[in-house]
């Protein structure tokens, strides 16, 4: 009996530590941001702490800050406990719940007590940001997967870095210059391109300038965030929704320097990029084509030029494939009815005018949840999605090549025996 009593008597007080251990450094994570906020509330003339949800993706267990109006969540010591419910997706995001507005966050979190920080400042700044006239844009700019999207962007990147770098105020002005020549230049070759990257810029880069902001880094600090930020950015495949996050924090944080209040001078209504050049008094001519080739040298800019040209090819390549498999051959498409999706915007691949294909994918509707861990495409105007043709159909499980779908009751999965297609009808029990 002691040989069984004791493996289990180490395993329960491992557990417990384990468990007090978490709990605790949750407390501490919670504590952080609030005093952080505190420190900050001149930045928008408000204390931006509110409800939060700190998510485990793999359990769905959640802990908060406050409790929730329903009710559910059980106190554990200064914080609260529950499980989110399977009909809500999980994502680093604001999202009602229960009576409240909460910023919801993945666990783990950062490490570095600043980037942890920075994050949840963030998705408080969503919560809140309504009741600031800031609209909640979320709009796709896939130009920047484009070869010409991707060169600009990545020596406006490139001379960004170099400004923040500067050791001197003519040298910073004039990277930024540069950094603003690319990003005209590559307004100019995509009409309406200024007005989708400002309204996401808006809404992303500005949430990301608060958190950044909120974090309290030295100048140093911030030098080395920024840079190291941009460079992980440029690993990712595709810079369609994520670019806000590295552009206007940099920006705003130069601007900060000499006028701490920018951001209250902003709007929805406001041009971000014409903003930033009057406020920095920066001259960029209408006529940029004699200047870009040779500003762009000093920006390694034959290595990009380079390096998108290959791309572009394997990228053609790839576009052909995923036509192929998701809108030529017969597939299964699921239109949606009440939809509520979560992905990551880091590696999308959008597909001429056809949609976009989403490599990690949840959506919870009607008939169901779709959850898909390979390949996706996501119509143009959000009404559907396509994957491959079902390879197995179990009771309510259906599943396929990198992707399962629950089933609810009332729905079944047919063959169009006209298309060749697979979809989700309604039927009377």
């Amino acid at each position: 009996m002691k040989k069984i009593l004791l493996p289990v008597l180490i395993f329960l007080f491992t557990q417990a530590v384990f468990g007090q251990t978490l709990q605790d450094s949750i407390a501490t994570y919670f504590d952080e941001i609030k005093n952080a906020t505190q420190k900050k509330q001149e930045l928008w003339n408000k204390d931006l702490y509110g409800p939060i949800l700190l998510i485990n993706p793999n359990t769905r267990q959640l802990y908060s800050n406050v409790p929730d109006s329903a009710g559910s969540l059980i106190p554990l010591g200064k914080i609260y406990s529950g499980m989110l419910p399977e009909n809500i997706n999980f994502a680093n995001t604001s999202v009602y719940w229960n009576g409240k507005v909460w910023a919801m966050i993945m666990l783990p979190l950062p490490a570095d007590k600043q980037d942890r920080i920075n994050l949840i400042a963030h998705e408080l700044f969503h919560t809140v940001q309504p009741s600031l006239g800031f609209k909640l844009y979320d709009v796709p700019n896939n130009h920047l997967n484009d070869k010409q999207g991707r060169i600009y962007l990545r020596l406006e990147l490139e001379a960004l870095k170099k400004a923040l770098q500067s050791l001197s105020i003519s040298d910073m002005k004039n990277n930024l210059t540069n950094a603003f020549h690319f990003r005209k230049y590559r307004y100019s070759i995509y009409p309406g391109a200024d007005s989708s990257e400002n309204k996401l810029e808006l809404n992303e880069g500005i949430a990301e300038y608060t958190g950044f902001t909120i974090s309290n880094r030295s100048s140093e600090q911030a030098v080395t965030h920024f840079v190291n930020s941009i460079d992980e950015f440029l690993k990712n495949p595709t810079f369609v929704r994520s670019f806000p996050y590295q552009t206007i924090p940099a920006y705003g944080y130069l601007l900060y320097k000499t006028k701490k209040d920018w951001n209250k001078n902003i709007s929805i209504n406001t041009n971000l990029a014409d903003y930033f050049i009057k406020a920095f008094n920066l001259y960029v001519p209408d006529d940029l084509e004699k200047s870009i080739d040779a500003i762009s040298n000093r920006y390694d800019g034959q290595s990009i030029f380079s390096e998108e040209t290959t791309r572009e090819e394997k990228t053609k390549q790839l576009i052909a494939e995923y036509k192929y498999k998701f809108i030529e051959q017969p597939h299964f498409e699921i239109s949606f009815e009440n939809m509520n999706i979560s992905f990551d915007t880091r590696n999308l691949m959008p597909i001429e005018d056809k949609g976009t294909v989403y490599p990690n994918i949840r959506v919870i509707d009607n008939w169901g949840t779709l959850t898909v861990k390979k390949e996706s495409l996501l119509s143009s105007g959000w009404d559907k999605i396509s994957v491959t043709n079902p390879e197995k159909v179990e009771n309510n499980i259906v599943t396929g090549d990198g992707w399962t779908l629950e089933l609810n009751n009332g729905y079944k999965v047919i063959k169009d025996e006209n298309s060749g297609n697979f979809k989700i009808i309604k039927y009377n029990n």
